[in-house]
């Protein structure tokens, strides 16, 4: 999980194939130790903007937490998790029974309010996350345009009934009630895959009115979060969540669209560091989502593609906080353990030599013949500034041009800075000094909001001038907009 407001240099692809491009470690000797003996205490991260530090390893909802094989048992492997200190444990209202079996292991930890059993302060040291695919709170159930929701809850249901719903089974008797005192750390709009879902779930939350037809899941959570009835929707002003957030597999641009979108910092997290292993795909399964119980890898790593280095490079990518990682099988082997010997590959500080992140990604292209990032959006190359624009004025007998852009998308290396171009190419009756083409330069930065990048071109004379602005990243591959043409002044 990432800070969306922290500076990072990252490429575009890199944004969601953390998780994915890891493959073949060159550097591991012929006589491979495929983990560790024994994890040591977990390192933790600060996770987004909640204040909650984390450990870098969290329990995944899946694996066999959801499709559990014959021979495991989802409850052991929860409670292994907490035993070994890991405090992130992940789940989804799309996860089958991935929250019914967190139930039940809960119960066993006295992590129940209103029991008498019930450890408060256990409680507190744990960070539960679940997911909701609903987008909106409130409109009419299905399809609408281009959005879909999807729950494994009942037809027509909406945001906060995947909420409730995620309450009942984890806390409560999984048929819709939960006790008092009962809360998710953190909610998160699951799988944002297209630009109208960021409409979808951002309706409403600028302007919150209950009596709109269509309210976003964003505002209710809000409401949810904050003990606050702004959408009518929380008449109890009840608080059931910490935390909101987004997760996503597919298109990079739509995260980078949704934080710009976030003025209010509603959005606390931003789950990437997922698959890790490329969903099994990395070890025997095959190119596609996982679907049943023989979908689930049970082994740990390979002698051809050890799983320590995947980790250590998810970990060690700036801005991520915890690698979520679903576990197949636990064992009283601890090299043939998943979870201890993840754990112990886990304790990653500081960033991964470049030279490693390099030959970690050349090999996963050649692993399953490039094929393991199937869930994400095909690669493209460096893009032109977006929407560039320009417009000039007079100013005090200074003529001021005026240049913004919205930020490119990076290929398969991060962006460096923009280049300012005036009058770059001869035209027929458009004379100009070769000298005087580059008039300034723009660095690069994450652009968290709308707010455009801006150039001011102080010109001297009242002609017509031509106006580019170029992509540069830090391979030194350009990419540039199409030309402005600014007629003459005075």
């Amino acid at each position: 999980m990432e800070d969306p407001n922290k500076s990072w240099s990252i490429s575009r692809r890199d944004l969601i194939r953390t998780a994915a491009a890891a493959g073949l470690c060159l550097m591991a000797p012929p006589a491979v130790v495929l983990g560790r003996t024994k994890p040591d205490k977990p390192l933790t991260r600060v996770l987004g903007r909640t204040g909650f530090e984390v450990t870098t390893l969290g329990l995944g909802g899946q694996a066999s937490v959801q499709w559990t094989p014959p021979g495991e048992d989802p409850q052991h492997i929860i409670l292994k998790a907490v035993d070994l200190g890991i405090n992130y444990f992940d789940t989804s209202n799309v996860y089958g029974p991935s929250q019914l079996n967190y139930g039940k292991a809960f119960r066993s930890l006295n992590l129940i309010p209103g029991t008498p059993e019930y450890d408060e302060a256990k409680r507190r040291s744990i960070f539960l996350a679940s997911k909701t695919g609903l987008r909106y709170a409130k409109g009419q159930p299905g399809r609408r345009g281009n959005v879909v929701s999807v729950t494994n809850g009942p037809a027509g249901s909406m945001t906060l009934d995947d909420l409730k719903r995620t309450l009942s089974q984890i806390f409560g008797d999984g048929r819709g009630n939960y006790p008092p005192g009962s809360y998710v750390d953190l909610v998160q709009i699951h799988n944002l895959t297209h630009m109208d879902e960021l409409d979808a779930i951002f309706e409403g939350l600028s302007n919150p009115d209950p009596k709109a037809e269509w309210i976003g899941a964003l505002a209710a959570l809000r409401d949810y979060r904050d003990g606050t009835n702004l959408t009518g929707l929380n008449p109890k002003e009840e608080t059931l969540i910490r935390h909101i957030g987004i997760t996503g597999h597919f298109s990079s641009p739509v995260f980078m669209e949704c934080m710009q979108r976030d003025t209010g910092n509603v959005i606390d997290t931003l789950l990437v560091a997922m698959k890790v292993f490329a969903d099994g795909a990395m070890y025997g399964k095959g190119n596609h989502f996982s679907r049943q119980p023989t979908d689930v890898v049970r082994t740990v790593g390979s002698r051809s593609i050890p799983s320590a280095p995947l980790i250590r490079y998810s970990l060690s990518t700036p801005g991520i906080s915890t690698a979520i990682i679903g576990i197949g099988h636990i064992d009283t082997d601890r090299k043939r353990d998943q979870l201890e010997q993840n754990l112990a590959a886990a304790r990653v500080s500081g960033q991964m030599d470049n030279t490693e992140r390099r030959q970690i990604e050349q090999s996963a292209a050649r692993a399953k013949k490039g094929m393991t990032n199937y869930f994400q959006q095909e690669a493209e190359a460096l893009s032109p500034p977006r929407h560039f624009a320009a417009s000039q004025a007079v100013q005090d007998d200074q003529r001021v041009v005026r240049l913004s852009w919205q930020t490119a998308y990076a290929g398969d290396q991060p962006l460096s800075h923009y280049e300012i171009r005036r009058d770059e190419f001869r035209v027929a009756g458009f004379e100009h000094d070769p000298e005087s083409t580059f008039v300034g330069r723009v660095e690069h930065r994450p652009q968290t909001t709308p707010s455009p990048f801006t150039f001011e071109d102080r010109v001297k004379d009242k002609l017509p001038h031509r106006y580019r602005v170029i992509t540069v990243d830090v391979s030194g591959r350009m990419a540039g907009s199409e030309e402005i043409l600014l007629p003459a002044t005075g």
